[in-house]
């Protein structure tokens, strides 16, 4: 079988779980509200985006969609907590965080 340069690239370029760091770093207390706002708010909107295709298409409710949604809303009362400590008490947060990526059967 004869392989081109572009697929012979493309896979060396991943590994069989691969690490990548999304975040990492100090930040005041509005620049922390503002970056994880942003990260849970995309993926509940990802998700209500789901359940709503998954209500047009078929007639029913994404089953992941519906679990997701209220423990990344509950998870993000909890940023917002965290983060308003942090601005009380003249506090910066430190944050870090890493996407692990692994190559799974369909």
């Amino acid at each position: 079988m004869h392989h081109t340069v572009y697929q012979l690239k493309q896979k060396q370029i991943m590994k069989q779980i691969e690490k990548l760091q999304l975040i990492e770093g100090r930040f005041s207390g509005e620049e922390a509200k503002e970056i994880l706002r942003n990260i849970f708010s995309t993926k509940i909107h990802f998700h209500e985006m789901k359940n709503f295709s998954s209500k047009e298409r078929f007639g029913k409710e994404d089953a992941t969609a519906k679990l997701r949604i209220p423990a990344l809303k509950k998870e993000l009362e909890k940023v917002d907590q965290i983060i308003q400590e942090a601005i009380q008490n003249n506090r910066h947060l430190s944050i870090s965080s890493e996407i692990k990526l692994t190559l799974v059967e369909a």
